[in-house]
């Protein structure tokens, strides 16, 4: 007692009970600036593995699986997003740890003003990733908060700025991060995920986020001095992405959807029918790289030989079912793709039944599965290239189709279509080497790849309208499988292409033109209310209002 009664006298005699910060916390300039970065860098891969299969979802690239739009997107949607960019959240590319930008952003530099060692390179890259999430969250939520956040003191309950002050900023860090990587400064050890601290081609890529950035305001003059100065993303080896390892554990660094895909249990991944149908109907010379088929032929369709298959209620239960009204005025495929291309169509809420097997998995492109040469095996654990893919981000095939957008005339919108063609399926090819026990005397050929593009720019010429943008667009989002962050930015803007599958459902809700709020800010955030709808439009966003548009929605 004599002791308790002592130590609660030093006790009340020593302890400041007005701390502001917990006693506990590591300082902001006390942390390795190296691991620092990894974990703005960790943050932002993970932030574009979510928003690229959003994004890929809602534009039939990826298959995205309920009858009703507001349903599928609820509020806890984006909260990893927005809790990694301004302070910390779960990390799915790799360990589970908590990962972040802004703050570490910030206390980057601290450090570099309070120490004679000169880490600039580090508050560079953190700062050009800072400014792409600022642009992509505005680009998927409308606005975002800026001039308020990361200063929890002053402003504990951050309001929203408006989306074009919110670009406004993003374009002057982008200037800043320039500037530090002007002086080429050096790595002091950093680990560089995307570059190897080659400063040159972080400036590329700066200058490649401004051009994404211009097109999507349609500033033309801005965009098209950037491209005749000609330092942005134009040639392959410059692309930016992640690569992925073949390591299962301690971390997992595998592709996701491979490790999602190729388990001893199967697949677990439904393609979009949309896409493999288009690229079937197409005959794109990538369709064998993407995607790779289990079986050879799926239920209600036809197999690889031209023959019927049974329908199959166990694996596929729509395969029995008539079709709705508006699939069948519109001739969509409504469950059964030929050929073996196992998937599922926009707004198909059936449940899973037994067709881990049967299902068409995802290929050796970009996820380093198989290769499809047409030996309708099983997938199964570290077959074809292990994992070993790459999250594309922003490759110089997606910036051909950027040029083409912005294009005034159809022999340069032609032109661009070319290009980023011949960039795409040449990036593609080189990843049938990932998988070992491929028979790749079954990829195209060199006259092959050679006739599709010559055949695809005279079809593009020769057509007008809307028949011609569906071209470009359906091209434009094959190219992007895998990375199709800007597709949803191109369908809010130009509408196509036009031959989207319609949901399953006759009234799913308008189309989204924007996501809601991040549920648990604005559960924490008494200055902002969660919105009513997904009808809200993005600033650079000026066309008709939903439900009129996108018109195939």
């Amino acid at each position: 007692m004599v002791l308790l009664a002592v130590l609660s006298f030093t006790a009340c005699e020593t302890t400041d009970l007005d701390l502001q910060v917990s006693p506990n916390d590591l300082s902001p300039t006390a942390g390795d600036p190296n691991l620092l970065l990894n974990s703005v860098q960790l943050a932002y891969i993970t932030n574009q593995q979510t928003l690229a299969d959003r994004a890929a979802e809602l534009t039939r690239i990826d298959y995205f699986g309920n009858r009703n739009y507001f349903n599928g997107l609820p509020g806890n949607t984006l909260n990893g997003v927005w809790s990694r960019t301004y302070s910390s959240g779960g990390n799915g590319a790799g360990d589970f740890v908590n990962v972040g930008i802004l703050t570490n952003l910030q206390a980057l530099e601290n450090i570099d003003a309070g120490s004679d060692i000169d880490y600039s390179f580090h508050v560079a890259v953190a700062k050009t990733l800072y400014a792409h999430s600022l642009f992509q969250l505005v680009d998927f939520l409308g606005s975002a908060t800026y001039t308020e956040a990361g200063q929890p003191l002053e402003f504990p309950a951050p309001n929203l700025d408006s989306g074009e002050s919110v670009y406004d900023a993003a374009f002057v860090l982008l200037n800043e991060a320039e500037s530090l990587f002007n002086a080429n400064p050096e790595t002091l050890g950093a680990q560089d995920f995307f570059y190897s601290g080659e400063s040159e081609k972080w400036i590329k890529l700066i200058n490649t986020l401004r051009l994404r950035s211009y097109k999507n305001t349609g500033n033309t003059s801005a965009f098209n001095a950037i491209v005749d100065a000609g330092n942005y993303i134009m040639d392959s080896e410059d692309d930016f992405q992640i690569s992925y390892g073949t390591s299962e554990l301690q971390p997992d660094d595998r592709h996701p959807d491979y490790a999602t895909d190729y388990t001893a249990s199967g697949a677990n991944i439904y393609q979009s029918n949309w896409m493999m149908e288009t690229m079937l109907e197409n005959e794109d010379p990538r369709i064998r790289y993407y995607f790779y088929r289990q079986v050879d032929g799926t239920p209600g369709a036809l197999d690889v030989d031209g023959d019927p298959v049974d329908a199959n209620e166990e694996t596929l239960a729509c395969s029995f079912v008539t079709p709705p009204q508006h699939y069948i005025d519109g001739g969509y495929t409504y469950c059964s793709v030929d050929n073996g291309y196992w998937g599922r169509s926009h707004g198909n809420d059936e449940g899973t039944p037994p067709d881990n097997f049967t299902r068409t998995a995802v290929g050796v492109y970009p996820a380093g599965g198989l290769f499809d040469d047409s030996r309708f095996e099983g997938v199964g654990l570290g077959l074809g290239g292990g994992g070993a893919g790459i999250e594309p981000i922003i490759l110089a095939s997606y910036v051909d189709f950027w040029i083409g957008e912005m294009a005034t005339t159809d022999t340069d919108k032609a032109e661009a279509l070319r290009s980023g063609l011949e960039k795409s399926i040449a990036k593609v090819q080189t990843f049938g080497s990932l998988d070992g026990s491929a028979d790749l005397s079954m990829a195209p050929t060199e006259e092959e790849v050679a006739d599709y593009i010559d055949d695809t720019v005279a079809d593009f010429l020769a057509a007008s309208g809307d028949d011609q943008e569906n071209i470009f667009a359906e091209q434009y989002f094959t190219t992007l499988f895998g990375g199709a962050t800007e597709a949803y930015n191109y369908y809010r803007k130009t509408g196509y292409p036009t031959t989207l599958l319609p949901n399953w459902e006759p009234d799913p809700g308008a189309f989204p033109r924007s996501f809601l709020l991040p549920q648990n800010e604005v559960l924490n955030n008494p200055n902002l209310t969660q919105k009513d709808n997904l009808e809200g439009q993005v600033f650079w966003d000026t066309n008709p209002a939903s439900p009129a548009f996108p018109p195939a929605n």
